[in-house]
């Protein structure tokens, strides 16, 4: 998945697919987690956010499930 760098003090990227509803996000430790079933329009809310962690936290890390897809890196 193609996913956007932004400016964020934990996030490196973020990525959507709309087909499959999953959103990808690289944290700037290395680790990768997919949270299954986002919508788009939560995806655009994210990336307008003005605080992406928080964001994050608050309306798609409690919402959705989700997976880690990679450990941080060490």
């Amino acid at each position: 998945m193609d996913r956007e760098s932004v400016d964020s003090s934990n996030i490196k990227s973020i990525g959507h697919c709309g087909t499959s509803e999953t959103l990808e996000i690289e944290f700037l430790d290395g680790s990768v987690y997919q949270y299954h079933g986002v919508p788009a329009r939560t995806y655009q809310d994210l990336m307008k956010a003005a605080s992406k962690g928080s964001y994050m936290h608050s309306h798609v890390k409690a919402q959705f499930t989700y997976e880690k897809v990679r450990d941080a890196s060490r």
